[in-house]
């Protein structure tokens, strides 16, 4: 069903809309959505299965923070980012689907697959205990989906293309944002000081990882529609040089932190904080599959 805007959804008229979905037009309306010659079907929908997943994650740690962050204008700004992601997780989803060429939608993927089924980093995935792990870890996610998205503005597959143009104006405002906390942290108290340097300590053994490329990822980067993720470490080290340096903290010199087999985020195995946070993420959706109100 579409709808002018959101508000006629929910109107006596059209009580159709799904309680945990958003019954509007596709979030790729109006983009060229034809598959690019040669681009396997499969690798494409699992890479923007991985980007989206990446997305999705992250908002949903970000909205936990409602309620919680130090300001009322931390609220709206968290809020706002996890907004911003959740829109591109929703087209990256939608992409997903229309490579894989079947009924799938985008909420048969946030909340119908399995923990080992989503593919995001483990950095996305980690609990955020105080204020300074979520910037210290927003800072991160931020430089390194930005050095991605502005690869892939040049992909072709338009609408991953589509996708990256319009998720850099977003995610060079995460980023800043982040930037300024951190700096302002670490720059600030004794006390500050201290909380901002261990957020960091606890976040970089899941760099490293960032870095690793998948055989999908390899094979995408190959076809022109990818980014490999190795070629974005120079980039991404710079900033996180240049941030820390304007906080007066240092790199943390940390082991990173190992997967199972060699396996990681990106395979589907995960740290014990992602179970937890897809069960909150599914319990509606599950408790009343295809519930309408």
């Amino acid at each position: 069903m579409s709808f002018d805007n959101a508000y006629e959804a929910i109107t006596e008229q059209n009580d159709a809309r799904w309680a945990f979905g958003t019954g509007f037009d596709s979030p790729l309306s109006g983009v060229d959505s034809e598959l690019p010659e040669g681009v396997d079907r499969a690798d494409l929908a699992t890479y923007s299965l991985m980007l989206a997943d990446d997305a999705l994650v992250v908002s949903h740690r970000l909205q936990q923070w409602c309620t919680h962050a130090p300001e009322l204008e931390e609220e709206v700004a968290l809020a706002n980012i996890a907004l911003d992601l959740l829109g591109q997780a929703r087209m990256l989803y939608t992409r997903a689907g229309q490579a894989e060429g079947g009924d799938r939608a985008e909420d048969d993927y946030a909340y119908f697959r399995t923990e080992s089924e989503f593919g995001n980093v483990r950095l996305a995935e980690l609990d955020q205990p105080d204020f300074a792990v979520l910037v210290a870890t927003l800072l991160v996610f931020t430089t390194w989906r930005l050095a991605l998205l502005q690869r892939m503005t040049g992909s072709r597959d338009p609408v991953l293309a589509a996708i990256a143009a319009k998720g850099i104006k977003e995610v060079t405002y995460h980023r800043d944002y982040a930037a300024q906390w951190v700096v302002r942290l670490g720059d600030g108290t004794d006390y500050s000081r201290q909380r901002m340097r261990d957020a960091l300590e606890a976040v970089w053994p899941y760099v490293d990882e960032l870095f690793a490329t998948h055989p999908v990822e390899r094979r995408m980067a190959e076809a022109g529609v990818g980014a490999d993720p190795a070629s974005l470490r120079d980039e991404c080290a710079a900033v996180f040089g240049t941030v820390l340096e304007s906080a007066t903290l240092e790199v943390p010199q940390v082991s990173p932190r190992a997967g199972v087999a060699g396996r990681a985020g990106r395979h589907g195995v995960h740290t014990e904080s992602m179970g937890y946070l897809i069960a909150e993420l599914q319990a509606v959706a599950r408790a009343h599959p295809e519930a309408t109100w």
